[in-house]
């Protein structure tokens, strides 16, 4: 059993020290394992170009957002999953990190880009990995990843029993396609959006919050309103996601046919009609 939840909250663009303070200031008392935040939650998310975007992003290695929070993963002894604007070099990347009271832990650059995010930020070129700590064994996605049902399954074949996944949702859809993604793999599923808009001289987007926690079975354990900050954390039973038996004869892993997926990766895309 682990204690595992999120922080569902409103950013405000390019005020990172506020937002940075606004998350201390909610998790200063909050005793658990594991917590997610959403994706890009310090520098907020709608970037006029690559340039404001590589301005605002924070190198790893010399980071006070990172040096922050994991003093405080030391002081209250959790680890968090966050999105991240990352710069390396000439890169600048969308990344989910784990931290913990050890300092930085791992690093994944989002791998499907949304909308705008291909003109501010460079594709993702990490492998997905999962990391185990405390027993408990996290795979990370962002946001859009979770169109790509490849990515959930990796990550469960991999051995995840939670899919730490931060998020800026506009559409409809991602709530409802995790609970298929957690039936599918027999995984957990933290997805930690944010609310409320982010409005910019070049434009506005109005993000739907609902953050929730997926359980093995589809079901939804909890859910956010559209528009309201929430702080969640429940206790969830790993071994509900190691048992990977749909029945008593069907194994959602051990049954698939790899054989006949080739296609899958054969990196062969659609024409573009548009």
């Amino acid at each position: 059993m682990i204690t595992a939840g999120f922080y569902q909250f409103h950013p405000k663009f390019g005020q990172i020290k506020k937002n940075l303070g606004r998350v201390i200031s909610a998790l200063s008392s909050v005793t658990a394992d594991v917590i997610v935040l959403p994706e890009l939650p310090f520098t907020g998310y709608l970037f006029k170009d690559r340039d404001e975007t590589f301005e605002l992003a924070e190198d790893l290695q010399n980071s006070p957002t990172i040096e922050r929070l994991s003093k405080l993963c030391h002081e209250r002894d959790f680890y968090l999953v966050t999105g991240f604007a990352e710069k390396s070099r000439n890169k600048v990347y969308n990344s989910a990190l784990l931290i913990g009271p050890e300092g930085l832990l791992h690093t994944y650059h989002k791998l499907h880009l949304f909308n705008t995010e291909k003109a501010c930020f460079d594709p993702g070129n990490l492998p997905l990995k999962v990391v185990e700590i405390r027993g408990i064994r996290i795979g990370m996605m962002v946001c859009f990843d979770w169109a790509f049902p490849e990515v959930a399954r990796i990550l469960a074949i991999q051995g995840a029993d939670v899919l730490c996944h931060p998020s800026n949702l506009v559409l409809a859809y991602c709530q409802q396609a995790m609970t298929t993604r957690c039936l599918e793999n027999s995984v957990f599923a933290i997805t930690a959006n944010r609310f409320g808009p982010d409005t910019r001289n070049h434009g506005e987007i109005t993000f739907t919050g609902q953050s929730q926690i997926v359980a093995p079975d589809g079901s939804v354990m909890y859910r956010s309103l559209p528009d309201r900050e929430d702080l969640f954390i429940t206790t969830i039973d790993i071994e509900k996601a190691r048992d990977k038996w749909l029945t008593h004869k069907n194994h959602v892993l051990n049954d698939r046919r790899p054989e006949f997926y080739e296609a899958i990766c054969e990196g062969k895309n659609l024409p573009n009609h548009r």
